[in-house]
């Protein structure tokens, strides 16, 4: 395994001296040396380099230069931060350091929170938003519930749109990616309204005429039995054969900020976003399968391989319009609405910041599916769809002081009410009842699932200079929070009424109150040395699994689920050395997890449950560094090195698809929910590489006059992981090195440039997240990232 690991690392440090890669946070000035980065790590504006925080930071430059325009964008520069793209349940797994929330609950908020302009966005489906006209983007590692609240067990990933600018200032920016043939077109216009009101607007849309993923679907059929007749009819069900996801997007922002005075700052921002697919299951691949031949036990004609390759097919022309949210040519796909409205004043007094922000957002997903993923024809084919509807207000109230003191004080307060309805329906089984009104006709079931959540929330801190070099801070943030739910089946095929009960509702009133302290000790010993050791405390909402279902023992406590907590510390130095050419920071953490929220299939109620964990440790050391020599202007290396070690600490756990006595399943008499388990203590959690790594070198210089050109790479490693988080053998992704890289020629002046943008172009296959296939349990689907792209972009500023 060493020998492995070294083989690795050698390959990502030949790629990066080979080829020129982007700055991890800034670019180097014109000059040469380091840049400061300023980041708002404790919710005011602080260098990089003087925040007690483990902190990655992405400018605005490197988001433009990587065309970073979402969150699975976003993650390729960041090492220990995955994403798993899911069909159903949130939509995505969020890893960070090894800790991540499952992808097939909706009902789970994800333990690496996303903050857009100062607002929380809990939901995986936030994967689904673009984020355009960035100004910058924050990782901040570990536990950070003292600033940021609820549900960021794990960290946070902070995000914040450009502002309008006092000088008016316009881009248009073309792009063609040539693997899924897309059109890519954006526009941003900014500048001064008055003297005291500023206006941005910004918009993108893209098209693909292609896709990521070959569809190697084949043509199947689909029998159903009516309940009601004895009548046996068979429903011929059209292999895809475009590529996917076939997406179309368009999202647009509106800001406008007003400052009548220097002291006061009203921002309002408007955005709304749609993003629509061909295919909700477009990166589900079947890369691993339990029969020694290699075949897929639901259909031997497919053979599991690590390619970019799904299998999918059309829902039966008979079933296609009838069952609810399909359409009428039975084409599958995702579609994905969005709104947010967000309010934000700052006012400064002599000695005192006051902040007010207030959001509302909405989110509507909806999809039909091919749900057993792999052409399966009778008996086991899925034709399923959903529906679901979020909405949240929140308002926040923050106070911070600035005396020119050795005490200084912060205190907010916070108020947020969620709203989740969920509705899906599928045909499965082979069954149908044409007694049944026409929109049942040839379903299973039909569920719906609401729950409204409330959440009251005060914080402060007290930050104490006890020597002018020396900082004490300690803080606390108390929560209350309530969800109510319900979960009920309106319609069930008398066939399945035994297994499934009909109108029978299932309801949890849930309540929690939530201390989470946090304390830290700052030595700057010089301007450019910071050490700092931090006790830290965060909690994540417990909740309800909407997507469950209510058997005949079906009972609350099967299907709510407790909070996760994380307590521990975390030690830091960062230094800006040799004449501020060198940045390197370092961290090293132990963070004891309890009660760690992870999803999983229960086949005796033939659903996703959302279940806690015994425990989980998360320790390990980071590693950052950056050079800008004063010697080269234009050139910057940049890279790190991660160690990270998360093991569950005691879990009994669902046994894994396909496991046996002989492998520990049900060993010792283990059970959980009934059925057979396994004892996990000591096993890797999900998508939990011990060693990652990158490195990297930009340049850039003028090449002629008026014309100066850069170009980049960027090397990511990854050692080898668990994708399953039931420690599943078949999930492992091997280590692997994947490389971005761009091209650029512009003018002098920035007006004029012309890109060439390659991302993964060693063509990894890179899963993010896996489960246990439906009706073939011993098989494995994953949650696959994208494949090399390579996009031309063409931009005109004026």
């Amino acid at each position: 395994m060493k020998t492995f690991r070294s083989r690795y690392l050698a390959m990502l440090a030949a790629s990066a001296v080979a080829f020129p890669v982007t700055a991890a946070a800034q670019d180097a000035p014109a000059q040469g040396g380091l840049s400061d980065i300023v980041v708002t790590a404790r919710r005011k504006v602080e260098n990089m380099q003087d925040v007690p925080v483990a902190v990655t930071a992405i400018s605005a430059a490197q988001i433009q230069k990587y065309d970073m325009t979402n969150l699975e964008k976003i993650s390729t520069q960041t090492p220990q931060f995955t994403i798993g793209r899911a069909s159903n349940g949130s939509g995505a797994q969020l890893t960070l350091r090894g800790i991540g929330s499952s992808a097939s609950s909706i009902g789970i908020e994800q333990s690496v929170a996303v903050i857009l302009d100062g607002v929380y966005y809990g939901q995986g489906r936030v994967i689904n938003e673009g984020f355009l006209d960035l100004g910058s983007v924050e990782m901040l590692k570990g536990p950070q519930a003292l600033f940021f609240g609820k549900n960021a067990t794990a960290g946070v990933i902070s995000l914040k749109s450009a502002d309008p600018t006092t000088h008016a200032e316009y881009m248009a920016r073309v792009g063609y990616e040539m693997k899924a043939r897309e059109v890519v077109g954006e526009v941003m216009a900014s500048g001064p309204l008055s003297d005291t009101l500023g206006i941005r607007v910004a918009l993108r849309g893209s098209k693909m005429f292609g896709g990521y993923f070959a569809n190697g679907g084949l043509n199947k059929t689909y029998s159903t039995f009516d309940v009601a007749t004895g009548i046996t009819t068979p429903h011929f069900a059209p292999a895809l054969t475009s590529d996917n996801p076939g997406a179309r997007a368009l999202i647009g922002r509106v800001t406008l900020q007003y400052k009548p005075t220097s002291r006061l700052t009203m921002t309002l921002r408007a955005n709304a976003s749609m993003d629509d697919n061909d295919n909700n299951s477009w990166n589900y691949v079947p890369y691993a399968c339990g029969n020694p031949n290699g075949t897929f036990g639901a259909n031997p004609s497919i053979r599991c391989a690590k390619t970019f390759t799904v299998y999918q097919n059309y829902f039966p022309a008979d079933l296609a319009g009838a069952n609810p949210f399909s359409r009428a040519d039975g084409s599958l796909y995702n579609q994905y609405r969005s709104w947010a409205i967000t309010g934000q004043v700052d006012y400064s007094l002599d000695h005192l910041n006051l902040t007010l922000i207030t959001n509302y957002n909405k989110n509507v997903n909806q999809w039909a599916c091919d749900c057993t993923i792999v052409s399966a024809a009778d008996p086991l084919s899925a034709p399923s769809t959903e529906h679901s509807v979020y909405n949240a207000f929140s308002t926040e109230f923050r106070a911070q002081t600035k005396f020119d003191a050795p005490v200084n004080l912060m205190w907010g307060v916070l108020y947020q009410s969620t709203k989740r309805n969920h509705t899906q329906s599928g045909s499965f089984g082979g069954i149908s009842d044409s007694s049944a009104p026409a929109a049942y006709k040839y379903l299973g079931y039909y569920k719906r699932s609401e729950t409204d959540g409330e959440t009251i929330t005060t914080y402060g801190q007290v930050e104490w200079k006890i020597v002018p070099n020396v900082t004490a801070a300690a803080g606390v943030r108390y929560t209350h929070e309530t969800k109510d739910s319900y979960l009920t089946h309106p319609y069930i095929n008398l066939a399945l009424q035994g297994l499934f009960l009909q109108n029978r509702p299932v309801v949890a009133n849930q309540a929690w109150d939530n201390w989470s302290p946090e304390a830290t000790l700052t030595w700057k010993p010089t301007r450019d040395l910071t050490l700092y050791a931090a006790y830290k405390t965060a909690y994540k909402s417990g909740g309800f699994s909407n997507s469950g279902f209510v058997s005949a023992t079906t009972v609350a406590s099967d299907v709510a689920f407790n909070p996760e907590t994380a307590a521990g510390f975390e030690v830091g130095f960062k230094s800006t050395l040799m004449d501020r050419q060198l940045r390197l920071n370092i961290a090293l953490y132990s963070y004891l997890y309890k009660d760690l929220q992870v999803d999983f299939f229960n086949a005796t109620t033939f659903a996703f449950i959302t279940t806690n964990a015994g425990g989980a440790r998360t320790k390990g050391v980071e590693v950052e560094f950056e050079y800008a020599p004063r010697a080269v202007a234009g050139l910057n290396v940049h890279g790190s090195v991660n160690y990270n070690r998360a093991r569950y600490t005691n879990y009994v756990a669902p046994c894994y698809g396909g496991q046996t006595v002989a492998t520990g399943c049900g060993a010792g008499g283990l059970t959980f929910h009934g059925a057979d388990a396994q004892n996990l203590s000591g096993t890797p959690t999900a998508v939990a590489p011990d060693w990652t790594g990158s490195l990297g070198i930009s340049y850039e210089a003028e090449v002629s006059r008026g014309w100066k050109s850069g170009f980049s790479i960027d090397a990511r490693y990854s050692g080898a992981y668990l994708a399953s988080a039931f420690g599943k053998p078949n999930s492992r992704q091997d280590a692997y090195v994947s490389l971005d890289a761009s091209l650029r020629l512009k003018t002098v002046d920035d007006r004029y440039e012309i890109a060439l943008i390659g991302k993964n172009i060693t063509n990894r296959f890179i899963v993010g997240g896996a489960i246990d296939a439906p009706n073939s349990a011993a098989d494995t689907l994953g949650f696959v990232n994208l494949p090399r792209t390579v996009q031309l972009q063409g931009t005109v500023r004026f």
